[in-house]
Parts: C-alpha cells; structure tokens; sequence
C-alpha cells in the first residue's frame, strides 16, 4: 500500500518508521523542518513531494499534524476523496475546536471533506509506541480506532496489527469521546492499554456505562 504521511513529527515519524518496517511505500510531507523531512526519507527509502502531490498519490493518508495547523494541512493536501484518512491529532493548543458534546474526531472527520475518516494513534506519545511496537500476543498494545466507514477501520486495523499492535475498534466518531484528550479519570487517553481489558472499554462503551478502572502492567 502506498501511504502519504502528512506532517512527519514524532508520532507521524514513528508511524513512518512502523509502516516501512511492514513493508509499504511511503511519501512525506508537510514539515517545518524540511531537513529532518528529507533526513527520514532517506532513511526509509521514501519520497518527498507537496502535500497535494503526496495525496494524489497515495491510498492511505496519515494527517499527524498540531492541531493549529490542521486547517493548513487539509487545504494543502486538497483532495481526500476515496482515500483512507487516519487523523492522530489531539484538541491541544489554538484553532477551531469541537462544540460542546462533539468528539474531535466528529468534527475533523466534517473538515476533511470526502476522505474515509478514521482516528487512531493519538493516544499514547510517540517514544512509547516506538518502544512497544511489536511485543508479544499477550503483552500487544492497543491501538484504538474509531470511524463511520467500516471497512476503512478494517484498513488501518490491518496495518496496526502488521505494525506490531493489537488494534481495538470503540466505535463510530461520535462514540469515541474516552479516547480523546484529555487525560482523565474515565478514559483512556494516555494509558496502555491490551486487549482484553481494551475490550471491556468498547463494552462499556456501547453499553452506556463508565468504563472499568485503568489497568496497570507490571
């Protein structure tokens, strides 16, 4: 599969690093530092090119951007119909935000016109994803997803588990408030998470009831 990755910091890097490791082919762009863009490329064999260009290309699209220039990063890539669009980005910092009650991930899948939107990725930092990629079963840890499209959540679930994680879908993008920032009480925002006890948030989750308490792994 041939990936653009939109904004290529810590966590769209690691997502670089994981997917060439998997196999794909992948494009870069969007950087403030065009340097340390053009430093991972060429350590991942992959390309450079406009976000539009990268876009155009690709069938998979990764927006791993700050949120207040995600507004810039969608208007640059142009085109996202068709394509799979994993959002990563978090409500931190200036610019548009979600209304009161609307998930981030509601309100930047209505931004990106046309794309099929799924988040994920957004959860844990980058240095811990690095760190965990590929454990063992029992010790994977989750990858959260949530999207309308299903078989888009099936694409990105495939890629997570080539990546070396356990990917666990929560719902759709109105559904997917407990794994949004903040960190807090009754979310799962910034904690590790594996499958099974993943499995009795979506539980929960589509219950209608507060979720378990966070697990801890020694």
């Amino acid at each position: 599969m041939h990936i653009a990755i939109i904004g290529a910091g810590r966590i769209g890097s690691n997502i670089a690093r994981q997917a060439s490791r998997a196999g794909h082919d992948l494009t870069l762009a969007f950087a403030r530092d065009l340097d340390a863009l053009h430093a991972l490329a060429d350590e991942l064999g992959a390309s450079v090119a406009t976000p539009a260009d990268a876009v155009a290309g690709a069938e998979m699209v990764v927006v791993s951007v700050p949120w207040s220039v995600v507004p810039d990063a969608i208007e640059q890539a142009g085109d996202f119909a068709g394509r799979v669009v994993v959002d990563t980005t978090n409500q931190f910092g200036s610019g548009p935000m979600p209304a009161t009650g609307e998930t981030a991930a509601a309100f930047n899948a209505h931004r990106m016109t046309g794309a099929r939107y799924v988040k994920s990725f957004n959860t844990l930092t980058a240095s811990f994803q690095a760190a965990a990629a590929d454990r063992g079963n029992d010790e994977r840890v989750v990858q959260w997803i949530c999207g309308d499209d299903t078989a888009a959540n099936d694409i990105v679930a495939h890629l997570i588990e080539e990546m070396g994680y356990a990917p666990v879908e929560l719902g759709g993008t109105r559904d997917c408030a407990v794994m949004e920032a903040p960190r807090r009480s009754g979310s799962v925002y910034g904690e590790e998470y594996r499958l099974k006890d993943a499995l009795a948030v979506v539980e929960a989750v589509r219950a209608g009831r507060p979720i378990p308490p966070t697990p801890v792994y020694a």
